[in-house]
């Protein structure tokens, strides 16, 4: 039946040529007789005419299903089937279609559809893996209510919604609520689950299970416990109960991303749900507790109303990374959250927003829709929610998601409708703001100031840079939280919000007895690069008394960006009021020793040669790397005499607990013992990983090794006794390949690929390991080129293995304009070498060719 002459090349979609789906669901039944290399799917749907639809072809999307017999009206019929789908004659009024197909899983080694991993069946449908399960109108506009039947002789079988029948070696699930294709979700194999239940808000009784393997019954309490607390949270915060008799998890080693909220049945990579003390350290544990909560909070905000095409992305990953956002601020400290919130914003979406990979948060185009599931969609995404909730108030923000969810409660929906519902309930108009959502770049607000006779005024100009595309920028509305401090660094002017909404315009204070201390964009109140370098040098003052902690790490952060740049660029040494306030600031015990590490901590080399690129220089990556090896050798010395009493003051001796007050503990220990090593050849270090009671201080512990070159007996005894937890050996590569000296990483990564626990198979031990050494800046940036050709090698043959984790990792390469001529040409070099192999997939030709510079 397959018209192999009908394959196509791969097209742009376009925002703009959106149509209504020609039918519509009613009901869906499908039935899966598993086999591992010949699984069968029969389904039965019932489809209806849209009224609203102009193009009435009836098209079905499928990729790879082998069709063996179809129906309509119970009759059989012979489709036209292409390599994209299949079109069919059908009646202009209400039928039903059917249809079997057999698939193969075993051979999916692109885990996008049906797959196996390790022997299990699951799924990943989001965005379009469906149609490579059997013959379906693959689009989030078209829902319908489905009935699964799943056949086999695997003990747990798995799919949405609730319960209905089982049998010997079958399960039926039916889920009451309307859905699309990619929120479809089927699990089978031979797991244990570990069990509690949920009583919600309007008295129902919810069964909660986490499904793992037998070996990882003893990770799953952790997980559990966030899974609650975030159905909790979603109650009293939102007002949003769940809607179904069942909740199930299930950990999954072999998973492109972190996790997926299938109504019902939650399908996470094995890493974002399962924890031990002695496994997972306490980050694993913040994001395990993260992605629990943000797939959850999808029940509502991604399920309940979902989005109308894939354009709207950002409709729903948006405003549910925000809402994830919210929960660790409300779980954890709020101080410490959004600050790294901001670091990871800067760290991923920045660089996307500076580069040719570009784009708004609500695209206009795409050939693959995998490569748009990016930071600008998501964490971006996530700040214009922020903005928007800033600008109307908390009340208001509250009242207007009421009348989302009664307004479009069932529906996929659009930007527009997300809008109107604001403009609705607050009377504000948002034609302005929607430019958030349409055009791509980070703005570049530059402030000054000026005073006079008790009169002080702040100067605001914004322009945000050319983007690919899109030359000429509108000025956006950008929210401005700001207060004035005295000189000793006490509040004088409470905060408010300054709306800048032109190129040009100022905020004025009467009635100021001296010049004050602006603390401009308190809690980043919008994504935006904020230039206030023509302000008094007060930023010692801010970083020890400003009432703002984002604004008072800010102030440490751009003192250490301007002394490693000048160290970096010339050579330049640190001043001496610098180093002591950091003394200062690291000792102080009235301040949160999880916020004092932030504090601590160095910038990144990226963001280094970031900072150093908007002063007009090309950034070197072996001396950025150099000068922060020499700052945090000059920082220990010139700290010693405090470090072993810090060391020793937060070592944490109760009963481990992934808390945010232990956790903040062992984050300042850990810092303070990486200044140790320097001092002390690694004994304070080797002592710790000798005695470590949990993964955390073990882990530290290894890596302040690994950093002094002491580290290969510790990296061999750790590897001895972890061999057997998979997770955890993900960290040892890892670990390796981001912190080995530039001069060897390519060369420790490369015999890491050789190793006999390594495999491309598998997403997280490739990104363990490849990605690590990616991140490993002046590593992957060596002068030589050998990082570009290490990674451009794996990634062909990853290609054929998995192409969306390929296309995702080629964003490596985005950076190339950031570096000089000859790096330049070295990554444009490795660029051109993937793009030459036969066979590329479409999603690597994308973001290949996106990344590269017109010719």
């Amino acid at each position: 039946m397959k018209d192999a002459s009908a394959a196509t090349a791969p097209e742009t979609i376009y925002l703009a040529d959106y149509q209504p789906p020609a039918y519509l669901l009613e009901t869906v039944h499908l039935t899966f007789k598993l086999s591992p290399s010949a699984t069968r799917v029969i389904s039965k749907i019932a489809f209806r005419p849209n009224p609203e639809a102009t193009d009435k072809r009836f098209f079905l999307h499928g990729e790879g299903p082998d069709l063996k017999w179809a129906k309509l009206d119970g009759a059989p019929v012979t489709p036209v089937v292409t390599d994209k789908g299949l079109t069919l004659e059908v009646p202009d009024a209400p039928f039903v279609f059917e249809a079997e197909v057999e698939i193969d899983p075993a051979a999916n080694t692109a885990l996008e559809g049906l797959y196996l991993s390790n022997g299990m069946f699951c799924t990943q449908c989001e965005a379009e893996g469906f149609r490579r399960i059997t013959y379906y109108p693959d689009r989030p506009d078209v829902m319908g209510v489905f009935t699964v039947r799943v056949e086999s002789d695997l003990p747990v079988l798995l799919s949405n919604g609730n319960p209905v029948a089982q049998g010997d070696g079958w399960a039926e699930w039916h889920d009451p609520w309307p859905k699309p294709a990619y929120l479809f979700a089927l699990v089978a194999g031979d797991l244990v689950a570990h069990s509690d239940s949920f009583t919600t808000m309007d008295g129902r009784d919810v069964a909660l299970n986490i499904y793992v393997r037998a070996a990882d019954i003893d990770k799953c309490a952790f997980g559990m416990e966030a899974l609650k607390a975030s159905m909790t949270w979603d109650e009293q915060v939102y007002g949003r109960a769940y809607d179904l008799d069942i909740f199930n998890i299930v950990a999954v080693d072999d998973f492109n991303m972190g996790a997926m909220e299938n109504k019902g049945l939650n399908i996470f990579n094995s890493s974002a749900v399962l924890a031990s003390p002695e496994t997972a350290t306490d980050a694993n544990f913040e994001r395990i507790e993260a992605i629990i909560a943000h797939e959850y909070f999808h029940n509502w905000t991604g399920n309940r109303i979902t989005c109308r095409d894939w354009f709207q992305l950002c409709l729903k990953e948006g405003l549910t990374v925000f809402r994830d956002q919210q929960f660790t601020a409300d779980m954890r400290s709020a101080a410490v959250a959004r600050i790294n919130d901001v670091q990871a914003l800067r760290a991923r979406q920045f660089r996307e927003d500076a580069g040719p990979l570009a784009h708004p948060v609500r695209p206009e185009s795409f050939v693959e829709i995998n490569n748009f599931y990016t930071a600008t969609v998501y964490e971006k995404g996530a700040e214009v929610i922020r903005m928007l909730k800033l600008m109307v108030g908390d009340d208001a923000y509250a009242k207007s998601l009421d009348l989302y969810f009664a307004r479009h409660d069932g529906q996929a929906c659009t930007i527009e409708d997300w809008l109107t519902v604001f403009e609705d309930s607050t009377g504000r108009d948002l034609a302005q703001f929607k430019l958030w959502y349409q055009s791509a770049g980070t703005p570049h607000v530059t402030v000054h100031d000026s005073y006079e006779d008790g009169s002080y005024t702040l100067h605001f100009d914004q322009q945000t840079p050319a983007t690919p595309g899109e030359v000429d920028k509108a000025p956006r509305v950008i929210p401005i939280a700001v207060a004035l401090l005295d000189r000793h660094g006490k509040t004088i002017a409470p905060e408010q919000i300054f709306e800048l909404t032109k190129t040009q315009d100022s905020l004025r204070f009467e009635g100021v007895a001296a010049k004050p201390i602006p603390s401009v964009l308190r809690g980043f109140s919008a994504p935006v690069v904020l230039d206030r370098s023509a302000l008094d040098d007060t930023r010692l003052v801010q970083m020890a008394h400003d009432s703002d902690p984002f604004n008072a790490w800010e102030a440490a952060r751009e003192l250490a960006l301007e002394t490693l740049s000048a160290m970096a660029l010339d050579g330049t040494p640190p001043a001496t009021a610098y180093l002591d306030a950091w003394r200062q600031m690291i000792r102080n015990e009235d301040t949160d020793p999880a916020f004092r590490a932030l504090c601590a901590g160095v910038p990144s080399v990226m963001e280094l040669a970031g900072h150093i690129k908007t002063q007009g220089q090309t950034p070197d990556p072996s001396a950025i790397d150099d000068a922060c090896e020499t700052f945090a050798q000059m920082l220990a010395e010139h700290c010693q005499d405090s470090l072993p009493r810090l060391y020793a003051d937060h070592q944490v001796s109760a009963a481990y607990q992934p808390d945010a007050t232990q956790a903040g503990h062992r984050a300042l220990a850990n810092r303070v013992l990486g200044l140790i090593t320097r001092l002390d050849s690694g004994a304070q270090a080797q002592a710790q990983f000798d005695g470590a009671t949990n993964m955390t201080q073990q882990l530290a512990a290894l890596g302040a090794l690994v950093r002094a070159g002491k580290g290969d007996a510790a990296l061999d005894a750790f590897y001895t006794q972890w061999q057997h937890e998979r997770l955890v050996i993900d960290k040892w590569f890892g670990l390796q390949a981001s912190l080995s000296p530039a001069d060897t990483a390519a060369q420790v990564t490369s015999d890491l690929t050789q190793h006999a626990d390594f495999t491309a198979k598998n997403p997280n031990r490739f990104r363990a390991t490849l990605g690590s050494f990616a991140a490993n800046t002046a590593a992957f940036h060596h002068a030589s080129g050998s990082g570009y050709d290490l990674l451009a090698d794996w990634l062909i043959t990853l290609d054929g293995i998995n192409p969306q984790t390929t296309a995702r990792m080629t964003s490596a390469f985005e950076t190339w304009p950031m570096w000089d001529a000859d790096r330049q040409a070295k990554m444009q070099a490795a660029l051109r070498r993937i793009l030459a192999k036969d066979g590329l997939s479409r999603d690597v030709t994308e973001m290949v060719t996106r990344i590269l510079p017109d010719p």
